[in-house]
């Protein structure tokens, strides 16, 4: 299934809606793996004459299906870091009335919207959808280096090696959670890792 209930947390958390059509005199989708249903169940063909697609497949075959929308533009790259410039340019790019719908995991949303809010897009114009994967993006605040896509709780850093506590504190600066090292005061005394949401 790729909707998921976030069960409600602390106020850093981000809260996502559903994607709803809006009037605007340009459309950018931005979306990874089953983000790409949220597309589907939101596109109009008015929408799609004045839309630009990016998207990530992760793995899925959601590909042919975006494209036989046709949206005015349409990317797929094979991760977040190698669409970054695109999203940029098409940010920086964009003109009055740019509405934005961002969809998939957090990750890729958290990152998205930290881009549109620096290119300047009002935080009204922009929604998210979260749908598939409840992995999340960690920064350990140790090292301070990012790891993609974890689902278990401790999880050890890959840039560090400590094992960390996944926290639900999230920076929007960042657009990642928070990881601190679980085994600070009795080092070596680590719990087994479960899934985050277990």
């Amino acid at each position: 299934m790729s909707k998921f209930t976030f069960p409600k947390t602390i106020l850093s958390r981000p809260v996502y809606g559903t994607l709803e059509p809006r009037t605007g005199a340009a459309h950018l989708f931005i979306a990874d793996a089953e983000g790409a249903e949220a597309i589907l169940d939101v596109a109009t063909p008015d929408m799609m004459a004045r839309a630009h697609i990016i998207f990530i497949a992760k793995g899925t075959d959601y590909e042919g299906a975006l494209k036989a929308l046709s949206p005015a533009i349409f990317y797929a790259g094979p991760t977040y870091s190698a669409a970054e410039p695109r999203i940029h340019k098409t940010l920086g790019d964009a003109k009055m009335g740019l509405q934005v719908y961002l969809a998939g995991t957090e990750g890729l949303m958290g990152q998205a919207m930290q881009a549109a809010t620096l290119a300047g897009i009002p935080h009204t114009a922009i929604q998210t959808e979260h749908r598939g994967s409840t992995a999340r993006r960690m920064q350990c605040v140790h090292c301070k280096g990012i790891t993609e896509d974890v689902e278990v709780d401790p999880f050890q850093c890959s840039h560090c090696g400590l094992h960390l506590f996944v926290r639900d504190h999230y920076s929007r600066r960042l657009a990642a959670y928070q990881g601190v090292c679980i085994d600070a005061e009795d080092p070596g005394n680590v719990p087994p890792s479960k899934g985050i949401y277990q």
